[in-house]
């Protein structure tokens, strides 16, 4: 489903006035099960945490409630929001994603196919202008043209993981470790 151009440009501007990055809005689901999907980051940090989530969800329900009021309804029934951090496995949505994550594994849908193939999976190169290179395990090395990439998305490695710092360790000193005998006592 195609998300209406103004609705996008709503949720921008409300994002980068709270100094937020898009990822990735989308609308799926259908009738009165559709959702709003709103990824979006800190750029200082690549993450959102659970306060930050909020306070955008907030920020677009006033604005989507006030250009309905103003307007009429911008999006036509109902429907949940639903406003996240990428995550680790995160959506490969904009250019600077290709490079900022050039080194890990990603897998890869095609609009049109590559060498027979229309998915890829492997080690991203990074990204020269608006072409994208891919270590495909199959295929080895791959160009693919941006505008051919249909969905992109980061795979869950042990790199990936490594390279992910968390966003908030307070509580981590609290953590009390019990032996085995300790758990068995109780």
């Amino acid at each position: 489903m195609a998300l209406d151009q103004r609705l996008a440009q709503l949720i921008d501007a409300e994002a980068s006035a709270l100094g937020f990055e898009l990822v990735r809005v989308q609308m799926f689901g259908q009738g009165e099960e559709r959702t709003l999907q709103i990824m979006a980051e800190d750029p200082a940090t690549g993450q959102m945490v659970v306060e930050q989530c909020a306070q955008l969800s907030r920020a677009v329900s006033a604005a989507i409630d006030a250009v309905e009021e103003a307007e009429g309804e911008l999006i036509e029934g109902a429907y949940m929001l639903e406003v996240s951090s990428p995550g680790i496995d995160r959506p490969l949505t904009r250019a600077k994603d290709y490079a900022n994550w050039a080194g890990h594994e990603a897998k890869l849908a095609l609009v049109e196919p590559v060498d027979g193939a229309k998915h890829m999976t492997g080690e991203l190169g990074g990204i020269d202008g608006d072409t994208v290179t891919i270590e495909d395990r199959k295929l080895g090395a791959r160009q693919v043209h941006l505008n051919n990439i249909h969905r992109a998305q980061l795979i869950l490695t042990e790199k990936l993981i490594a390279a992910t710092q968390p966003l908030d360790t307070s509580g981590v000193d609290e953590i009390v470790e019990t032996t085995e005998e300790e758990k068995a006592d109780d």
